[in-house]
């Protein structure tokens, strides 16, 4: 796929399917995807799972669209997956789609049968790019106890 092939963006008629599409960025720009609605299912019993993943990256050259993760996400739905395998798949999705600087996914399973699970997968190194500025995380407790 080409970098103006955006195929799915303002189509009522988008598939689900597991293409990430993607448009020009500038280097250096941070990117934080968040979806609240994850659903797939136990790969053993065939319950359902409902989980939150955040996905973050350092742009090197491409973004990608944001329905295009949207459908990409929701083909997960009637899928049974192992929580852990699901970040690295994700994660080798969106730097295969990507060719990021640094690329985190995060997935945090809701509760069930008292245990919650997160599983987190990691590509390169988080650091300030030549010429860019990233603000860092910031513990507001420490901020607002000074």
């Amino acid at each position: 796929m080409t970098d103006h092939d955006l195929t799915k963006l303002g189509n009522p008629d988008a598939k689900l399917d597991k293409v990430l599409e993607t448009f020009p960025g500038t280097h250096g720009t941070e990117v934080t995807l968040e979806c609240t609605e994850f659903t797939c299912r136990c790969p053993v019993t065939n319950q359902p799972d409902w989980a939150t993943i955040t996905i973050n990256y350092v742009v090197q050259a491409k973004v990608v669209e944001s329905k295009s993760v949207k459908l990409f996400l929701e083909t997960y739905r009637d899928t049974g997956i192992f929580h852990e395998h699901l970040a690295w798949e994700l994660l080798d999705t969106f730097v295969e789609a990507l060719d990021p600087l640094f690329c985190s996914v995060v997935v945090r399973f809701n509760t069930r049968g008292g245990i919650a699970i997160t599983a987190k997968a990691f590509f390169g190194e988080k650091q300030e790019p030549e010429g860019g500025y990233w603000c860092p995380d910031l513990d507001l407790g420490e901020v607002l106890t000074e």
